[in-house]
C-alpha cells in the first residue's frame, strides 16, 4: 500500500471515529428534547459546555506534547511513562479538590448540585483515557482506536435510550421487577450522565492495559519540555472551545435567572440542526489534511489548494440552502417538543457559521504547511475576544440572537483574517469571484427563502432548484471530470 493510500485511510478511521461522537449529540436530540423541558436541556447542554472546557485543560496539551516527543525520542517507553505519571497525578489532583470544594464548584459553574459529582468523575475518566488513545495513534494502531470510540458511543446511546425511553414503560408494566426499583421519576438529567459515566468508565477498561505495562519512570527534563511545548496548545484549545460553547455559559450567567436555562435550552437544540454543516465540514477537513501537507514540497500546490477550496465552499453552499429550505421539516423530525421552536430563526445564522467555520479550516493550510501554526491560535483567540464581547454586552438585551450572531461575527472574521495573513505569508490562487458568487447566491436565496417568504417550502424548494441549475451549468464540465477520473481509477486498480 502506497504512503498516500495509508495515510487516506487511517484519516478515514480517524475521521469516523472523530465524528461518531457528534453523531451522537445529534441522534440524542429528538430524545432529550421528547422527555425533557427546554429548562432541564439547558442544564445538560450548560454542563456539557464546561465539559469541552475542563477537557482542554485537564489535557493541558500533554496529548500533542505526547505525539512531539515519542516520535522525537529513542525511548519511547521514558515518553509513554511520563505522560502516563504526570496526566494521573494531575487528574487524581484535580478530582480530590474538586470533590472537596464540589458545592462551591457548582454555585460558580451555575451547576445544581446533585449533577457535580457526575461531572468530576467523567473529567476523570476521560482525562485518564487521553495518553491510552494517543499511544494508539503514535502505534497506527486506527481499527483499535475506532473500535473503541465506537463502543462508548453504542453504549452512551444504548443507556440513554433505555433510561429515558424504556425504562418508564418497562418499570409501569412490571411493577415488582428490578427495573422498578432502580427507576426514579424526574431523574432524567442524572440518567444521562450515568450514561455518560458508564460509557467513560468502559472506555478507560478498553484502554487501560497500558497502565498496566508502563514502566513509571518519570523524566523531569522530558516533562519540563513536554510541558513547555503543550501549554500553546491548551491557550488555543481554551480559545476554540469559548467559540464553540461559551455563547450557552453567557446565556445562563447574563439572562434572568427564571428563564434562563430554558432560553437556553432552546437555543442549543435548534443550534443541533446546524450540525448537517459541521459533520460536513468536519469530515471534509479530516480527509482533506493529509493531503495538504503529503503535496506541500510538490510543484505549485497552491493550485491545488485553491481548487480543494473551490469544492468545498460549492458544496458548502448546497448543505447551507438545503438544511434552511427544510428547517421546519427538519425541527420536526429532530425537535418534536414544539416549546424549542421559539429559537429556530437562528437556525439560519448559525448554519452560515458553521460555513464561515468549514473555510477557515481549508483557508489555514498556509499556515499550517509553512510551520507558522502560532497564528493559528492567534487567530482562535481573536475569535474567543469576539465570542465573548458581544455575548457580554447584547445577551441582556437580545437573548440568544446575540449568542447566534456573535457566532457568526468570530467564525466570520477568523475566516476573513486567515485569507488576509495567507495573502501575505503563503499566496494561494483562489477564484475569489467563483467563492463569493456562490456564498453570496446561496446566502440570499437562504434569507429569502426563511425570512422573506416566512419558511414557503414551495418557494424554498424552487429557490434551491435554481441554484442547482444553476450550480451545474456553470461546474458542468469539472463534474464530468471528477466523474471520469473517478471511473478511471476504479479501472486502472483492478
Amino acid at each position: 500500500m502506497s504512503l498516500f493510500k495509508k495515510l487516506f485511510k487511517q484519516t478515514f478511521i480517524y475521521g469516523l471515529a472523530t465524528v461518531l461522537p457528534r453523531m451522537l449529540s445529534f441522534i440524542l436530540v429528538p430524545i432529550y428534547t421528547k422527555v425533557m423541558p427546554p429548562g432541564s436541556y439547558g442544564e445538560v447542554t450548560l454542563i456539557f459546555s464546561w465539559f469541552a472546557i475542563f477537557n482542554v485543560i485537564l489535557a493541558y496539551g500533554m496529548e500533542t506534547g505526547f505525539f512531539r516527543f515519542f516520535n522525537g525520542e529513542d525511548d519511547k517507553n521514558k515518553v509513554v511513562a511520563t505522560s502516563l505519571i504526570s496526566l494521573t497525578v494531575s487528574t487524581v489532583l484535580f478530582t480530590s479538590l474538586a470533590l472537596l470544594f464540589q458545592f462551591p464548584m457548582a454555585e460558580l459553574l451555575n451547576i445544581e448540585q446533585r449533577y457535580i459529582k457526575y461531572v468530576i468523575f467523567i473529567l476523570a475518566l476521560d482525562a485518564l483515557a487521553i495518553i491510552p488513545f494517543a499511544w494508539l495513534r503514535a502505534n497506527e494502531r486506527p481499527m483499535r482506536y475506532a473500535m473503541v470510540k465506537t463502543v462508548n458511543v453504542a453504549v452512551n446511546l444504548g443507556l440513554n435510550i433505555f433510561f429515558l425511553l424504556l425504562l418508564p414503560g418497562l418499570a409501569d408494566v412490571n411493577p415488582e421487577s428490578l427495573l422498578n426499583a432502580i427507576y426514579i421519576a424526574d431523574f432524567e438529567i442524572s440518567y444521562i450522565f450515568i450514561s455518560n459515566l458508564i460509557a467513560s468508565g468502559i472506555t478507560l477498561l478498553m484502554m487501560g492495559g497500558l497502565y498496566l505495562k508502563s514502566t513509571y519512570t518519570f523524566d523531569k527534563a522530558l516533562w519540563v519540555k513536554m510541558i513547555k511545548y503543550g501549554m500553546p496548545v491548551m491557550i488555543a484549545g481554551i480559545a476554540f472551545t469559548i467559540n464553540e460553547v461559551f455563547d450557552r455559559i453567557l446565556l445562563v450567567d447574563l439572562l434572568p435567572q427564571d428563564i434562563a436555562k430554558s432560553e437556553m435550552g432552546k437555543y442549543s437544540a435548534c443550534y443541533k440542526l446546524a450540525l448537517f454543516m459541521t459533520l460536513f465540514a468536519t469530515a471534509f477537513r479530516l480527509g482533506i489534511e493529509p493531503f495538504f501537507f503529503s503535496h506541500s514540497s510538490s510543484d505549485h500546490p497552491q493550485r491545488a489548494y485553491a481548487q480543494i477550496t473551490n469544492y468545498f465552499v460549492v458544496l458548502g453552499s448546497v448543505i447551507l440552502l438545503t438544511v434552511v429550505v427544510f428547517a421546519d421539516i427538519l425541527k420536526v423530525i429532530f425537535i418534536q417538543n414544539q416549546a424549542y421552536w421559539e429559537a429556530m430563526p437562528i437556525v439560519p445564522v448559525i448554519v452560515l457559521a458553521s460555513f464561515c467555520l468549514g473555510i477557515y479550516h481549508n483557508l489555514s493550510v498556509w499556515y499550517k504547511v509553512t510551520d507558522r501554526t502560532q497564528f493559528g491560535a492567534y487567530i482562535s483567540i481573536v475569535g474567543a475576544l469576539i465570542t465573548i464581547g458581544i455575548n457580554y454586552l447584547f445577551i441582556p438585551d437580545w437573548g440568544y440572537y446575540a449568542s447566534a450572531f456573535a457566532t457568526l461575527a468570530a467564525y466570520g472574521s477568523m475566516m476573513v483574517i486567515s485569507y488576509l495573513f495567507g495573502r501575505k505569508y503563503y499566496p494561494i490562487p483562489y477564484n475569489f469571484r467563483k467563492i463569493t458568487f456562490y456564498l453570496g447566491l446561496s446566502i440570499l436565496f437562504a434569507a429569502l427563502s426563511f425570512y422573506v417568504f416566512n419558511r414557503n417550502l414551495i418557494i424554498g424548494s424552487a429557490l434551491l432548484l435554481v441554484f442547482l441549475i444553476l450550480l451545474y451549468k456553470m461546474e458542468n464540465e469539472t463534474l464530468k471530470r471528477i466523474f471520469l477520473a473517478g471511473i478511471i481509477g476504479k479501472k486502472n486498480s483492478t
